[in-house]
């Protein structure tokens, strides 16, 4: 019974839950606007950007967001903003810079590192194989032919 009120009280709090729309008077600054919005992280989420954000920062950003661009700001002062701001971790594409270098390299040492370790397996795979002598061979296949029978 705990658990069920448990349950009740945790999806009842998320159902309030509601991002802000905001009203635009002209289509290419709401373009804009949702551009940036999804463009810009959300730093306590952190794997989602704030356009879809329900966290309470998001919410803040995406009104500063509305008011810069109201202002007339341009898409550039609004993100050099944020970066100021948040640093370039609030963008999903960081600049290339010394700071965000392993942002950028992290993926590619991924895969080489990947690589290198799967040609190590299987060349010490192979230098097994060659090791083995005649009669230990002979004692593996008659070993794998009872075990199939």
């Amino acid at each position: 019974m705990k658990i069920l009120l448990f349950l009740l009280v945790l999806f009842c709090h998320s159902s309030q839950a509601e991002i802000k729309v905001y009203d635009f008077k002209d289509p290419v600054l709401e373009q804009r606007y949702q551009g940036l919005t999804e463009e810009l992280r959300c730093l306590v989420c952190q794997n989602q950007n704030i356009a879809d954000s329900h966290a309470e920062l998001a919410q803040d950003l995406r009104s500063k967001v509305y008011e810069m661009l109201n202002q007339g700001q341009s898409d550039a002062q609004i993100i050099e903003y944020m970066t100021n701001r948040y640093g370039d971790f609030v963008l999903y594409r960081p600049p290339l810079k010394s700071k965000t270098m392993i942002l950028w390299l992290a993926p590619l040492l991924t895969v080489v590192l990947g690589g290198l370790g799967f040609w190590a397996v299987l060349r010490r795979r192979d230098q097994v194989q060659e090791h083995l002598t005649d009669a230990e061979r002979q004692r593996i296949k008659d070993l794998l032919d009872r075990k199939s029978e």
